[in-house]
């Protein structure tokens, strides 16, 4: 079994603490650096009281703390952001300062000590262009700079642009990976996540909210499947430098999405279509259809998903029946 120490930045989070109970299987210590906005410490229950693990609350905008753990570790996994569409509308600051700040303090860590970096991004980087499937190379369609819509393209635009720059300028190890929608147990329903939202609603009753008229096409990934594709990724030499997609090309529009979560649920919930102006803001834009095109790692790596959404929505599902049934439990 390897000894490696890896650093994974927001790893109390949905996809990190996914990712720390694989890289422990698989024998590296971890060491997790998240201020908790929207990580929970009980994502982390597998891992923690593990030999090989520990956590530290602590921001990757304290220099500092990144610096003090950046050199302990033998590379980085930087999962820690703020996301979700409602928060990026609902504080466009916050969510652009905090993800352009933090990247350049673990990237900048990274390159003193050396350490190999996986930066993550996400399929938002290719902004409105609907032609798909959407290859690494793809154009970046994006509307006005005063829509807040868009400061998460942008700051991760950046990160990107950061990675790559320290990457062919003074020859940091870097792989950057882009998410497409990644989904299943331990997403929160906060935030504009659309899975655990609609799966919560059916299984209380209530009106399953489809913002616009649910004709968008999105691919959902399981949480499982993605974080193989990072662990993957990163046991690749040939990945160093380079960009990858990680995705599922399995297609669907929302709306279909809302009818199949009522009938997996056998809930009684109707749709309600909520106009995007009433749901965000005026003016707010989305996309009509965001596919992955895969080739590029599975090339590389061989890697592609095992998992569809019906797997997904069943276990998002079984999930979201044992909170609330927890919930309805006596304190």
């Amino acid at each position: 079994m390897r000894q490696r120490t890896v650093l994974v930045t927001g790893g109390a989070g949905f996809i990190g603490s996914h990712l720390v109970d694989l890289l422990l299987s698989e024998g590296d210590r971890v060491v997790v650096l998240d201020s908790m906005p929207t990580g929970r410490t009980r994502n982390l229950t597998q891992a923690i009281g593990h030999p090989n693990f520990r956590l530290v609350q602590g921001s990757v905008l304290d220099e500092v703390v990144v610096d003090e753990l950046m050199h302990e570790c033998d590379l980085v996994v930087h999962l820690g952001a703020a996301v979700g569409v409602r928060l990026i509308m609902e504080q466009p600051l916050k969510t652009f300062t905090t993800n352009i700040r933090g990247s350049q303090t673990v990237i900048a860590a990274a390159h003193r000590y050396r350490r190999k970096i996986m930066i993550a991004s996400t399929s938002e980087i290719y902004g409105k262009n609907s032609r798909g499937p959407l290859a690494e190379d793809a154009d970046r369609v994006l509307g006005s700079p005063s829509m807040a819509r868009w400061a998460y393209s942008t700051a991760k635009a950046v990160d990107e642009t950061l990675a790559n720059a320290y990457h062919r300028e003074r020859g940091l190890p870097t792989i950057v990976v882009r998410f497409f929608n990644v989904t299943g147990p331990r997403q929160s329903p906060h935030h504009g996540m659309v899975i655990p939202r609609f799966v919560r609603q059916a299984l209380r009753g209530e009106p399953l909210t489809v913002y616009g008229d649910g004709s968008q096409i999105r691919c959902f990934t399981h949480v499982l499947d993605a974080v193989t594709a990072l662990a993957t990724l990163l046991d690749t030499e040939s990945a160093v430098g380079e960009t990858f997609n990680v995705g599922n090309p399995e297609e669907t529009s929302i709306r279909e999405l809302a009818e199949r979560i009522i009938r997996l649920t056998a809930s009684t919930s109707e749709l309600t279509l909520v106009p995007y102006d009433a749901a965000f803001s005026s003016g707010f834009e989305d996309m009509e259809r965001r596919v992955p095109d895969i080739s590029k790692i599975r090339a590389f790596t061989g890697w592609e998903p095992i998992r569809r959404l019906d797997d997904i929505l069943r276990d998002t599902i079984a999930e979201v029946r044992a909170e609330l049934r927890a919930e309805l439990q006596p304190a």
